[in-house]
């Protein structure tokens, strides 16, 4: 989805901008830049929310039904990439009624022009409704304080920078990839072990034990 609207985005500015490759990049890269922070700050709201939702249970049995559902969000999200769960894509109605809360003010950025402008309209971008944002902030939410929930997400955000910054280059070759239903299986097999490790933490080879904190 986000390979898309880069694209989108970058065709609908104006061709003076676009012929200047150096002020593209920097107006691609500050999309990217506020989508990301968009990114961040939802890590360390979820991270706050479930300081708070397991801070009355004992014993850490709060955080242990917010694994449990963070490995269901995970798994889910492999069954559906793999193509074994379509309705997995409901989920990004969760965020429907705050997208269209905020969604008019990105529209009033259009035509972008600026860098300010291209970081305010990132910043709107990442709130975007988004089955796969939404499984980074399911394992966020386990990552055990604020802290780490926020950095799980900005890492999460980092980490789709080359995909999302390339996708103007290499989008032939990423669209055939995307078809290729054994590659889409491997992804979903993926997703669904590391499900498995969020609900099974004792079976995980690289867990790390640390205290909980807000």
């Amino acid at each position: 989805m986000c390979g898309s609207i880069i694209g989108t985005l970058t065709l609908s500015l104006s061709p003076t901008l676009r012929q200047n490759k150096r002020r593209l990049l920097l107006v691609v890269f500050s999309y990217n830049m506020g989508r990301i922070s968009s990114y961040t700050l939802a890590g360390a709201i979820v991270g706050a929310i479930s300081a708070l939702l397991t801070a009355p249970f004992a014993d850490g049995h709060g955080y242990r039904v917010l694994q449990v559902l963070s490995a269901l969000v995970i798994t889910g999200a492999g069954l559906y990439i793999g193509g074994w769960f379509p309705r997995f894509a409901y989920i990004e109605k969760l965020g429907a009624r705050l997208w269209k809360l905020i969604e008019p003010f990105g529209r009033r950025l259009i035509p972008v022009k600026t860098i300010p402008q291209a970081l305010l309209f990132g910043m709107i971008w990442g709130w975007l409704p988004c089955g796969l944002i939404y499984t980074a902030l399911a394992m966020a939410v386990t990552s055990g304080s604020v802290w780490h929930s926020t950095t799980t997400m900005l890492a999460f955000g980092l980490g789709t920078l080359p995909a999302v910054m390339g996708v103007g280059i290499m989008t032939h070759w990423l669209t055939k990839l995307a078809r290729i239903q054994q590659f889409k299986r491997v992804a979903g097999v993926l997703l669904i072990v590391f499900g498995l490790l969020a609900a099974f933490p004792d079976i995980n080879p690289m867990r790390v034990d640390h205290i909980m904190r807000f």
